[in-house]
């Protein structure tokens, strides 16, 4: 569909008038004289997946505690340049870590019985801050909540732990987990393993960031526009969007409200493509059985698309290059390979993606009570005045972000009532996507349409997320699967999209990507 005259003058000038700001921005901000990348894994218990980690384990060719010792080291080593876990538990993860040696020990049952009641026994985890741990912090970044901790897990954590993982600690996220970059005046702000003067991506970026960073295998995140597969992209990792009402998102803060909690997913990030299954099942608990996990999947049966762009908004940046090609290249070895057609298709109702997000995230509930407030979860029971809060920003003396601040400026500007043309554009979009996928359909899109930008860049580009968000308005199960990296030695990356409940395909086309290009890269060796 092509651009209006009104649109082509007002993409252009989104376009122009960034590039000036981040010109600008570049002239009068420090530079860093930090080192730019991480430092290589030397310990080769960072280069194995949770599964095999767990087999290990429990056939004593490694015991628990030197795993957890491992990562508790690479932690210590690249922490400091990623700012990543924000709040570690090292002494309780190696006692527990012990205890899991001296239960596999005792075990008269054999390897069998400890894969049935604890598939991840003796495995380290690191959990994103806004989730309920036990003992740890739990502000979503916010600093009138420093002192707030956790008194029970939440229970995607519990279901994790039961199964024998152990946390090692909690990650950064951006400002009550509503922005790209995870920067907050609580913890600072948290860099990318492929870049330290890039962004990790938001809200789940500190969980990003210690898994690229090799200080992590596994972790939970959480996803209401694209919190778990931004930061995947950009760390050059696997995540995991499930289909709604599968995986529990209570136990965190800020908690969904009005009809949030239908266009939120918590779900499993790792470096390792055969971990997002496993994960997913035990995170799942009771409600596993809504999904054929355990169904074998032949891709040469199924029919796969590509949508290689938005359609045009004139809000989103146009798709970078590298990723178009990235993108041709998934689709070309798909069909080398499987002997399939990869139809290229459009969706007009793409074009309206944010404002799609912008008005489903704003309704209310089945019993008509919209969602809280953004400046109210920002006051935590006090009192934030947003015009006030950005006088004090200019002058470095508020508590919250320049994001945190624009978001509640803008929430002072959105309409109450919603547009019936967005609605349509939604009801249509969710027919066609799910007609056109069924049970047997995956569709390509990208994941963001620049690489990982630098720190803050994204002020300048703030709807960019629109290509994650508009997944999560149609409630699909969406996989973030690494392409390799890009001439900048940045991460590629690209979207696996599958029809309702139908997660366990799009995790099959991560493991086939993962074997085609490569997955997972040591940002110490990029």
């Amino acid at each position: 569909m092509a651009l209006t005259i009104g649109e082509g003058v007002q993409r252009f000038l989104l376009v122009l008038v960034p590039r000036l700001l981040l010109a600008l921005f570049g002239l009068v901000s420090p530079g860093t004289k930090q080192p730019k990348h991480l430092p290589p894994i030397k310990n080769p218990l960072l280069t194995l997946s949770a599964v095999q980690l767990a087999e290990k384990i429990r056939r004593r060719e490694v015991t628990s505690v030197e795993v957890v010792q491992a990562y508790i080291d690479r932690i210590q080593e690249v922490n400091p340049l990623l700012n990543a876990l924000v709040k570690d538990r090292f002494s309780f993860a190696i006692h527990e870590a012990a205890r899991a040696d001296k239960l596999i020990e005792e075990e008269n049952g054999g390897e069998e019985v400890l894969r049935s009641r604890f598939p991840l026994l003796g495995v380290p985890l690191s959990v994103k801050e806004s989730f309920s741990l036990q003992g740890m912090p739990n502000s979503g970044g916010l600093k009138s909540r420093r002192k707030v901790l956790a008194s029970v897990d939440a229970p995607p954590v519990a279901l994790l732990k039961r199964a024998g993982a152990i946390p090692l600690g909690v990650t950064n996220t951006s400002e009550l987990c509503m922005w790209m970059e995870s920067s907050n005046h609580l913890y600072g702000i948290t860099s990318n393993p492929y870049d330290l003067e890039r962004m990790c991506g938001g809200s789940s970026g500190g969980e990003g960031s210690i898994i690229g960073g090799g200080a992590s295998v596994i972790g939970i995140g959480s996803d209401i526009g694209g919190s778990i597969r931004m930061p995947c992209f950009f760390n050059g990792i696997f995540g995991h969007k499930p289909s709604k009402d599968v995986v529990s998102n209570d136990g965190q803060f800020p908690s969904c409200t009005g009809l949030q909690n239908d266009y939120s997913g918590s779900g499993p990030m790792c470096r390792y493509a055969e971990d997002l299954l496993p994960l997913l099942k035990i995170m799942a608990g009771p409600t596993a059985h809504k999904l054929s996990l355990s169904e074998e999947v032949d891709l040469k049966k199924l029919r796969f698309f590509t949508v290689v762009n938005d359609g045009g908004s004139p809000l989103t940046s146009p798709v970078d290059n590298q990723l178009i090609q990235a993108q041709k290249r998934v689709s070309a070895r798909l069909e080398a390979d499987l002997g399939v057609t990869v139809k290229e298709v459009s969706f007009p109702q793409l074009k309206y993606s944010f404002q799609i997000w912008d008005t489903f995230l704003a309704l209310p509930d089945k019993d008509g009570k919209p969602p809280e407030p953004f400046v109210e979860l920002m006051a935590d029971g006090g009192a934030v005045w947003p015009f006030w809060e950005l006088i004090k920003r200019i002058f470095g003396r508020s508590e919250h972000t320049v994001a945190a601040i624009g978001l509640a400026l803008m929430e002072r500007f959105h309409s109450s009532k919603p547009s019936q043309f967005i609605l349509k554009q939604k009801e249509e979009l969710q027919k066609e996507m799910g007609d056109l996928l069924g049970t047997d359909g995956v569709l390509l899109y990208p994941s963001h349409p620049l690489l990982a930008p630098k720190h803050h860049h994204a002020l300048f580009t703030p709807y960019n997320f629109a290509y994650t968000g508009i997944l999560n308005i149609l409630g699909l199960p969406v996989t973030q699967c690494p392409l390799g990296l890009s001439k900048e030695r940045l991460p590629l990356g690209i979207q696996v999209v599958a029809g309702k409940l139908q997660d366990h395909l799009s995790l099959a086309v991560a493991l086939y990507l993962e074997k085609a290009f490569g997955g997972w890269v040591d940002p110490g060796m990029a």
